[in-house]
């Protein structure tokens, strides 16, 4: 499968100058994005001051796919807004239904702030302001999807791990669907793990607008990038994305290694699969540029969303570096601005 890059750019989250409790400027860290049927709906790894502020918004596109800054809404139901490090979003089989997703790595049995880095939210697409909390649990009222952590790591078999995906797709035979969880790092502690980019599925559906599982959490699906040649460094799954249109799964594997001169390398791989070939365990395809290369983003990507024209949404978490690459039609970025890729693909 080949990509041809239609336009980069970048887009404004919020406005210029704003800064954190500290007069520290206020970086823009995409991680989710997921196309609404309305607007593209956005997801930052790191808080948005105020309280009229929210890590998650939505803008409408143009003509040509690029978000259009004067239609910023902010989603500031206290559940969406108080989240912390969102990973992934995902629309429910329906489309009626966006369910976001944090990372569910920290916990702190010490610490309730901490259960706050474990929710599991869903919203009808048309109503933000009413999010309903998977799986919900209060802790010194904190309030939060932490228990889902448990059913995590037995089906993953590792007490740390972190989601960076979300996705839904339809069960096989007319079983309910599957919530797909992709799963960034494995193993025993935040700072004692692998790279991996694993699938656990879980069926559910929807009721009166809550979300409920009727079945076990499993790992459904994995692959090891290593074993393809043009995958140059490590790398581990950063968001997964399904197209209804033509049954395909999309993944984004992102990696960030250090450079000799203390400055980190950040990159992104695309992968295609069928929804035929994710049931059967087959292979993704990695997705090449229209010379035949491997398409190597030349930053962290970390959001993918199909638009309606079925061109791809490409977003990415910078990690604070302001510097785009050497073919953007802009040298930087500013703090509050969000670079993005619009691509096509074909067989």
């Amino acid at each position: 499968m080949q990509a041809r890059i239609v336009s980069k750019g970048v887009f404004a989250c919020f406005e210029s100058g704003l800064t954190d409790d500290g007069g520290e400027p206020v970086n823009v860290e995409i991680s989710a994005v997921a196309w609404n049927g309305q607007r593209l709906v956005f997801g930052s790894d790191k808080q948005v001051p105020g309280d009229h502020r929210s890590p998650v918004f939505a803008l409408a596109i143009d003509e040509h796919g690029v978000p259009r800054t004067d239609t910023l809404e902010f989603y500031t139901a206290d559940l969406v807004r108080t989240a912390e490090k969102y990973e992934d979003f995902a629309l429910t089989d329906d489309g009626a239904y966006l369910v976001a997703s944090t990372g569910f790595d920290r916990v702190d049995k010490a610490d309730a702030a901490k259960d706050r880095y474990n929710r599991l939210l869903v919203w009808p697409c048309n109503e933000p302001g009413t999010p309903q909390l998977v799986a919900d649990r209060e802790n010194d009222g904190i309030l939060s999807s932490v228990g889902l952590r448990a059913d995590l790591a037995e089906a993953i078999g590792a007490p740390y791990f972190k989601v960076e995906g979300l996705a839904s797709v339809p069960g096989e035979n007319g079983a309910d669907p599957l919530l797909l969880f992709g799963i960034r790092e494995v193993g025993a502690h935040h700072d004692d793990f692998e790279y991996v980019a694993e699938v656990v599925g879980v069926p559910y559906r929807m009721d009166n607008g809550q979300l409920k599982f009727t079945g076990d959490f499993e790992v459904l699906y994995e692959f090891d990038p290593a074993q393809w040649q043009s995958v140059r460094y490590p790398v581990g799954l950063s968001s997964l994305e399904y197209d209804p249109a033509n049954r395909r799964l999309y993944f984004l594997t992102s990696f960030e290694v250090d450079n000799e001169d203390g400055s980190d390398r950040l990159g992104a791989y695309l992968w295609s699969l069928s929804l035929a070939d994710f049931q059967a365990g087959r292979a993704p395809v990695l997705v090449t540029e229209e010379n035949g290369g491997v398409l190597e983003f030349a930053n962290k990507a970390e959001g993918v969303a199909v638009l309606p024209d079925g061109r791809l949404f490409v977003v990415y978490d910078p990690d604070r570096a302001l510097a785009l690459e050497d073919d953007h039609p802009r040298d930087e970025r500013a703090p509050h601005e969000a670079p993005y890729t619009l691509l096509t693909l074909a067989d």
